[in-house]
């Protein structure tokens, strides 16, 4: 399995994203699931060289566990929670939470070379300046410059899901967003 084949970057104006809570190690399941029953999914995984006494082995792991992104209408967003595998969905005041087109661009541009990127766990930010990447593999990407220990990085964060990565990435490579 390729992790640039798992799902399509199409939205239409009368679709939205959501995120799509899996079974634990289900993610890859669910998504051809998903995909066969005809609807849009995604799901960004990430490569790793996993070592074993006898063996490596190059294995494709998503990129946030336990989720499958779905676009589709709001009122179709339950027929994709009775696939075998899903869980539930992300939601945000009572109701399913919309991932907003860009934050999903953003996690393809993330894959182009994910070896650059590393996840932050627990860190809390001040909103920085926005910026967009104008040069390089991450070029398209839309983020925030924040300084975290003293080092200027590119945060990419996807909001509903409280998710955030952090780039490096030269300034010279970075414009503000106006």
């Amino acid at each position: 399995m390729e992790p640039h084949k798992f799902g399509s970057i199409i939205s239409t104006s009368s679709t939205s994203w959501y995120a799509v809570y899996t079974k634990p190690r289900a993610e890859k399941k669910v998504y051809e699931r998903l995909a066969s029953k005809g609807f849009n999914a995604y799901l960004p995984l990430v490569t790793s060289v996993r070592e074993w006494s006898d063996r490596k082995k190059k294995v494709y792991t998503p990129l946030i566990s336990s989720y499958v992104f779905v676009n589709t209408h709001r009122d179709e967003v339950f027929d994709a929670l009775q696939i075998q595998g899903t869980a539930g969905v992300l939601r945000y005041l009572g109701k399913p939470a919309v991932i907003r087109d860009h934050e999903i661009e953003n996690l393809k541009i993330l894959l182009t070379d994910f070896e650059q990127v590393s996840k932050l766990e627990g860190v809390h930010f001040e909103k920085g300046e926005r910026v967009r990447v104008v040069k390089g593999p991450f070029t398209g990407l839309t983020a925030q410059s924040v300084s975290i220990q003293g080092k200027h990085r590119i945060v990419v964060e996807i909001e509903a899901m409280g998710s955030v990565m952090a780039v490096n990435i030269p300034l010279s490579f970075v414009e503000k967003v106006k």
